[in-house]
Parts: C-alpha cells; sequence; structure tokens
C-alpha cells in the first residue's frame, strides 16, 4: 500500500489512497450520544434556545421579538450526522427551522436541511440545498409522508469524499455526487460546525412569502434529541483522522466513508422522489435557460 499521511487529507499520492489511508484509520472516530451539553453551544436567542434533561433535549423558540440558534463545539472534515426533530405545530407559516452543516466565509461549503412552516393542516416543505465554495442553487424541496410536528424524526447527513446523502428516518431522499471529474466544485476540503436556527422568514419562506407570520400562535418551538456524529473532527488545523490511530481500526465502524447506495436504497429514494418532491433544479429549465448545471447530467434524476 502507498503511504500518505492522512493529518491534513493532503496525500500526495491522490485521492484513491486519501480513501484507502481513511478506511483504514476507523479509531478516529467521534461517536456523540446526544448529549446537548457536552455537544453544542447556544448561540443566540437572549435565551430562548434551552437545553433541558440534563443535557438530553434541546429547544429553540421564535416569538416577534427574535428567534434563537446553536451550533456544534466541533468542526468535522467528513461525517455521519444525526439529529431528531420535532417541528413547530399548528399554523408555522412565515418560519423556518434550519439544521445544516456550514463553513465560514465567502466561498464557504453548506449542505442544508430547512423546514419551511405552513398554515395548520398544510404540508411542510422540506428544502435541500448544498453549497460548494460559495456556489448553491442546488435546491431540491419535498414534502414529508408524515406529520414532523407530531413526534420526532431523525433527519440525516452523510457527507463523505464521494457523495453527499441526504436521509429521513434512515429512507435517503437526496443524493448529491462528487462531479469533480466534470468540473463541479465538491465540498471536501473545508471543516464544518453544525448549525440550527428557529427565526422568522416570512417574506419569503411561506408561498413566496404571500403568507406571514401569525404572532398570536407564538412563541413557535421546535425540539430536538438524540443527536449523533460520527465523524472526523478538525481541531487546529488537523483532523483526528489520523493515520497513528490504527491500533482499534475497524472497516466496519468506517463504513461511511465509503458508503454509496446501493439498490434497494435507490428504489427507496426514487419513491420519495416520485411522491413526494416538490421541486427539482435539475428540472428547471427555464431557470437556467443556458442550460442546467453540469451536475445534472449524472444526478439520480436529471
Amino acid at each position: 500500500m502507498a503511504s500518505c499521511s492522512c493529518s491534513s487529507f493532503s496525500c500526495t499520492r491522490g485521492p484513491s489512497v486519501l480513501l484507502v489511508c481513511l478506511l483504514a484509520t476507523a479509531a478516529f472516530m467521534v461517536a456523540n450520544a446526544g448529549n446537548f451539553n457536552q455537544d453544542i453551544d447556544i448561540t443566540w436567542g437572549d435565551g430562548r434556545a434551552k437545553i433541558l434533561n440534563d443535557g438530553q433535549l434541546l429547544t429553540l423558540t421564535l416569538d416577534k421579538a427574535s428567534g434563537s440558534g446553536f451550533q456544534s463545539k466541533n468542526e468535522y472534515l467528513f461525517g455521519k450526522i444525526d439529529m431528531q426533530l420535532k417541528l413547530v405545530s399548528g399554523n408555522s407559516a412565515g418560519t423556518v427551522t434550519a439544521y445544516y452543516l456550514s463553513s465560514q466565509g465567502t466561498n464557504h461549503d453548506e449542505i442544508d436541511f430547512e423546514f419551511l412552516g405552513n398554515l395548520t393542516g398544510e404540508p411542510y416543505i422540506l428544502h435541500t440545498n448544498v453549497f460548494s465554495q460559495g456556489k448553491g442553487n442546488r435546491e431540491q424541496q419535498f414534502h414529508l409522508w408524515f406529520d414532523p410536528t407530531a413526534d420526532f424524526h431523525t433527519y440525516s447527513i452523510l457527507w463523505n469524499p464521494q457523495r453527499i446523502i441526504f436521509s429521513v428516518d434512515g429512507r435517503p431522499i437526496r443524493e448529491f455526487k462528487n462531479s469533480e471529474s466534470i468540473g463541479v466544485p465538491y465540498p471536501k476540503s473545508q471543516a464544518m460546525r453544525i448549525y440550527s436556527s428557529l427565526w422568522n422568514a416570512d417574506d419569503w419562506a411561506t408561498r413566496g412569502g404571500l403568507v406571514k407570520t401569525d404572532w398570536t400562535h407564538a412563541p413557535f418551538t421546535a425540539t430536538y434529541q438524540n443527536f449523533n456524529a460520527d465523524a472526523c473532527v478538525w481541531s487546529s488545523g488537523a483532523s483526528s483522522c489520523s493515520s497513528q490511530s490504527t491500533t482499534s481500526a475497524s472497516a466496519n465502524n468506517a463504513a461511511w466513508l465509503s458508503q454509496e447506495l446501493d439498490s434497494t436504497d435507490l428504489e427507496r429514494m426514487k419513491w420519495v422522489q416520485n411522491n413526494y418532491m416538490i421541486y427539482n433544479y435539475c428540472m428547471d429549465i427555464k431557470r437556467f435557460p443556458q442550460g442546467l448545471p453540469s451536475e445534472c447530467a449524472i444526478a439520480s434524476i436529471s
């Protein structure tokens, strides 16, 4: 096997060797079993965000004065991130609950789940997007096949060198592949934190801003539990994915680093996209009169 150092994700022998290095070093893994006191910093909201039940539960609240938000203590460079959410119930029109990974700066990378509220009885819109080197405009939107306000559901982002997979309750809904071979930037070199916020976006969130937030229903609350990150932690310019940590390596523990969708996964994703997708940028010819983005040619739905 060719040798390389994975400490900074820069292998001189190329990306295939990098992946071998990563797969061989499963001891770098971080498994955070959902204690918000240990894993999360509340960043804004003036007391509207609360960590409860000895770190097992977190709530974000929005009222007319302000929303609230939090971020992960750690930065990550590749990982599988799970969070269970119960969204704002009742009339949530105008509100947005955002849960995403992001780096910093003008040319940032970002992987988004955003939940756009609606009038009582109308479905939430689950909005997804991927930014690489500051470029986004890769939206796919879905309705859900359940009421996301009635109970907790698991929303997952799997991010490895080859692909990003968005999943809901273990069912893949979207895949964004690494298309660098055709000139499409892919988020692979900027560490990202997990962020979440509950905020008022009634200028655009519900029917393009036609339906405004009804503050008589405030405060609005979203609830979180069972945060889990199996991931490479980035700290002080280096990754915990270190080739020095090989004594307890296990290919099974590092499965997400090379995970892809098998035929069953693809059928399950196709079911969601056929029945619940309401917008796909790769089908929006009017939006891209000069031609659809390059990655659409190899997307699962194009």
